[in-house]
């Protein structure tokens, strides 16, 4: 892998790759090029080359991409090779969908503990993992070796499950909740805003009428 520094774009980039080329592997297709990645991705072939390549020479001129090979060493750039375990805070109608997909996520990366901090919902089931008291998050996260977060509660409770997720060792966190949240450097947080995604699609809804930069 190149020693400079890779974009957040790049890497956010991957798992699309990734998605795509089990797709391709379920159907038994042993190669693909650049070209038909850009196709299929809408995304330039260039840039898919320049992507891979931060982290290798993957590719055969005048071949492409093994599948199987190129699939097996992008999970490797992203730690898909081992075992990542993750919590989920809050046990609502959000964070039981997300627990319900997981449970069919054939990966290495699993939620394996789920906490909240209503009492009707502890000791309540998931997919098999009993729902604990948000008292027992550190402890639980420590014993687990967990390494992610994800969080889904009411915004006004997420600066303090972040606090605790940190101070059990997470080093990275999913943030459902619509708010900021301010952890120390060496933790990623990524924020995952269904709302701000929403709204900003009815920017694209003209409805017929013309937009312009000078509207009076």
């Amino acid at each position: 892998m190149k020693s400079e520094k890779i974009s957040d774009a790049v890497v956010r980039r991957l798992p699309v790759y990734l998605r795509f080329l089990n797709e391709l592997s379920l159907r038994e297709v042993p190669t693909v090029s650049s070209q038909e990645l850009g196709q299929k991705l809408d995304l330039n072939p260039a840039q898919i080359r320049k992507d891979l390549a931060y982290f290798g020479d993957f590719g055969r001129k005048g071949i492409g991409y093994d599948v199987s090979y190129l699939i097996e060493k992008i999970r490797q750039i992203l730690n898909l090779d081992q075992q990542i375990n993750v919590a989920l805070v809050g046990a609502g109608n959000l964070g039981q969908a997300l627990s319900n997909y997981n449970a069919y996520l054939k990966d290495n990366m699993k939620i394996v503990a789920v906490f909240d901090a209503a009492p009707s919902k502890i000791g309540s089931k998931i997919n098999n993992i009993v729902v604990q008291p948000i008292d027992e998050l550190v402890e639980t996260v420590r014993a687990l070796g967990i390494r992610i977060g994800i969080i889904t509660v009411p915004h006004f409770e997420a600066q303090r499950v972040a606090d605790q997720l940190v101070a059990a060792g997470i080093g990275a966190i999913l943030n459902f909740a619509p708010t900021i949240l301010k952890v120390p450097p060496e933790v990623r947080i990524h924020a995952a805003d269904f709302t701000t995604d929403l709204l900003s699609l009815a920017y694209y809804l003209h409805d017929g009428k013309e937009l312009t930069s000078n509207e009076s």
